[in-house]
């Protein structure tokens, strides 16, 4: 199940400065050595453990090292709880993914709770249609700058998470290229998978160059050579040269990711220290 799938079924419940632990002072040098800041880690990797434990779940998180962490559904828990939990274990949330309502009421209790959250970003990774001919991609953008209008009103910047079939041209026109143009770079910023993005035969580099500023975050996950998802720091993806442009362009927060991994905390361990160690 992809992310975008998952949120559109999770949507009901997502609308519904501690110490630093112990384990994770050792790692932490290594980490802001890196040049990359707190390392994050998009919490949809660990969806099964969160959907049993939620507490226990950010406390292995925060012992990993992690210092945010990106939401992907808040699991029946209100977002004071889960603020109140984040606050326990030394984790900052600077960014949620949700799915895109079905309608705009919904979206001030949406925003109330990623204040509520400590979020600066709100992101979809989801299109409240199909449609991703050139006419369908424009109404689209249309719905992201009032979402991103919307949202800046809040306090938050709104911004879209691609996945694979964005860049599959459709009607003579790529749908992210279209997505770009048509949105106002004030109001809708843009997460890169870098999985996914190289998946669908583009290259992250390239877009950074030719739309500067409007890419302040990234999903870190690798891709082996058959084109499986893997730990970060295990794949082909060159992650120095990689997350070295992201972070000379103004990158903001970089969180680590796997869709689907066997051991999900096994996981974010390795990604975790394959980053924290590495230099860019």
């Amino acid at each position: 199940m992809q992310r975008r799938d998952f949120l559109r079924n999770a949507l009901g419940a997502v609308a519904g400065g501690a110490l630093l632990p112990r384990a994770a002072e050792g790692l932490w040098p290594d980490a802001m050595r890196a040049g990359l800041g707190p390392i994050g880690i998009q919490l949809y990797t660990v969806r099964r453990e969160m959907a049993r434990d939620v507490e226990s779940t950010l406390a292995t998180i925060a012992q990993i090292g992690y210092r945010e962490v990106e939401f992907a559904g808040l699991f029946n828990h209100s977002a004071k709880d889960v603020r109140a939990m984040l606050d326990r274990h030394g984790l900052k949330a600077p960014s949620s993914h949700v799915g895109m309502p079905r309608s705009m009421d919904q979206w001030p209790a949406m925003l109330d709770d990623a204040r509520t959250l400590g979020q600066s970003y709100i992101i979809t990774p989801s299109f409240p249609n199909d449609d991703l001919s050139p006419d369908g991609m424009k109404r689209i953008a249309e719905q992201f700058n009032a979402a991103g209008a919307a949202a800046k009103k809040a306090g938050l910047q709104f911004g879209f998470h691609n996945h694979a079939e964005e860049f599959k041209p459709v009607g003579g026109q790529v749908p992210y290229d279209t997505l770009l143009a048509e949105c106002d770079p004030s109001l809708v910023k843009f997460e890169i998978d870098i999985f996914w993005m190289v998946t669908g035969g583009r290259d992250p580099l390239a877009y950074l160059a030719k739309y500067p500023g409007r890419f302040p975050m990234v999903h870190a996950k690798d891709r082996t050579a058959d084109g499986r998802m893997t730990d970060v720091g295990s794949g082909t993806i060159d992650w120095p040269k990689m997350l070295g442009a992201f972070e000379r362009a103004g990158l903001k927060h970089c969180f680590v990711e796997h869709d689907d991994p066997a051991d999900p905390f096994a996981s974010a361990r390795a990604s975790y220290a394959y980053l924290s160690r590495l230099k860019i």
